[in-house]
């Protein structure tokens, strides 16, 4: 059995009396693909904020390939491996591409001179964006946007990469361009932790999908029969499957 990488154990977050996570046990071993999916405020971003170090755990831990970097800074996480995009993409719009990759390589990945440069070129040709390089990252559309988004990422240099939402807004031709681009780091060996609500984008990737509602994970497994359980049909209809 591949060893985990990532290790998620009894976690929670709250926010004052507000319990966004609670007792939330997850592991994602090294290499596979896990989906995730939810209604809106069941605590998905928050557990990826959790994971990344963005937000700290009330309680339970997180490890990363066998170390406890429970009270570790996002930054320090970042330098173990540990890349994120996010939901809203907010590159820094007066630098140029190649400039918002290069960010990720320096500042993640603590590289300098020609190795940083390598690694930012070669995680926007991963991305699809090598051709846009010189371009101010504030004219981007959408697309461009999220794709920067996944070339930060990758420019640091994840072993685990957190992908919110990056095929949201975007039209079905855009949204196929960015599932082959995923497939191809998963096929890579990247571990990938996916938060989305275009389920057709995550089948085609994952090979577990975990469903979180109300703070807790209810269901995890096969995402086919995932979706087809009653749970899944409990939190976003009320109701059991047909």
């Amino acid at each position: 059995m591949t060893a985990p990488l990532l290790e998620v154990d009894h976690l929670a977050v709250h926010f004052g009396e507000l319990r966004v996570l609670e007792d939330v046990e997850l592991t994602v071993p090294r290499g596979q693909a896990v989906g995730i999916v939810g209604p809106n405020g069941a605590g998905k971003s928050t557990l990826l904020s959790a994971i990344s170090g963005v937000e700290r755990a009330t309680a339970g831990s997180v490890r990363l390939a066998g170390r406890d970097v429970t009270r570790t800074s996002a930054a320090q996480r970042c330098r173990l491996g540990v890349g994120r995009s996010f939901q809203i993409p907010r590159p820094f719009g007066d630098l140029t591409v190649f400039e918002n990759a290069l960010v990720g390589a320096e500042r993640g990945a603590r590289l300098r001179g020609a190795p940083a440069r390598e690694q930012a070129l070669r995680a926007l040709e991963t991305a699809g964006l090598l051709h846009l390089a010189n371009k101010p990252a504030g004219s981007l559309p959408l697309l461009g946007r999220k794709r920067l988004e996944l070339a930060r990422a990758l420019a640091t240099g994840p072993d685990l990469l957190l992908l919110d939402e990056i095929a949201g807004g975007l039209t079905e031709a855009e949204a196929e361009e960015l599932v082959a681009t995923v497939l191809s780091l998963k096929e890579s060996g990247v571990t990938i932790l996916w938060i989305e609500h275009v389920v057709k984008a995550l089948v085609q990737v994952v090979d577990r999908l975990v469903c979180l509602a109300y703070g807790r994970i209810r269901v995890d497994g096969d995402p086919h029969e995932v979706l087809a359980s009653d749970e899944v049909a409990e939190v976003y209809l009320g109701g059991t499957a047909a």
